[in-house]
């Protein structure tokens, strides 16, 4: 599915579950893509619980570039993005995430695409070596909860656990928590199953 946003198209892989209760829109890091490890285990386990799942490739990655730009035209365009998805797939509580990069934009935007909740995977606190340069306020400033998942090795860093409102910190794994990524999709499974729960 293709979108166009204000930073040209994007595009959105959706994999539809026999009966939905819930729209999980993820999107990937700075310079990765939507068939990274986690974002697939995370893919298959929230369809077993009866999510919706929609993997998106921001319009700069489509465009061939590394970096996404300013924040604010990041966010810009992804709100157009999930504005579509949430009009394709109606009347569905929408959870959104990613992993690095992408559950920045995720925190940043939650309250105004109206977003229940938010996973972050591999939330890169800070940059690598500098942990002065935290990046914590947009966690606290999602608005919204929190769900982070990072390993213990991940050298961008690990939030406090007062900064979400859950982390889960899985030992041995890096950055791109591919060790055990289906460990990872069963931790986001389990907590977006919980929300569900809340809309019977």
């Amino acid at each position: 599915m293709e979108i166009i946003t204000p930073r040209g198209p994007a595009l959105a892989q959706v994999d539809e579950a026999a009966r939905p209760r819930l729209l999980l829109v993820l999107t990937h890091g700075s310079a990765g893509g939507v068939d990274a490890p986690d974002l697939l285990a995370v893919r298959d386990a929230a369809l077993g619980v009866g999510a919706t799942v929609a993997r998106v490739t921001q319009a700069f990655r489509v465009a061939g570039a590394r970096a996404p730009g300013s924040p604010a035209r990041q966010d810009e365009a992804w709100e157009v993005v999930v504005a579509a998805l949430r009009e394709r797939l109606p009347g569905l509580p929408l959870v959104q995430g990613g992993r690095s990069n992408g559950a920045r934009v995720a925190c940043r935007t939650a309250k105004a695409v109206g977003a229940e909740a938010v996973v972050a995977l591999a939330f890169p606190l800070h940059p690598p070596g500098r942990p002065e340069r935290s990046r914590a306020e947009e966690l606290r400033g999602a608005g919204v909860d929190v769900l982070v998942v990072n390993g213990d090795r991940d050298p961008f860093g690990v939030p406090d656990a007062g900064d979400a409102a859950r982390l889960v910190v899985l030992p041995g794994e890096g950055h791109d928590l591919k060790k055990d990524p289906a460990r990872v999709g069963e931790v986001v499974a389990g907590w977006i199953a919980g929300r569900m729960a809340r809309h019977p």
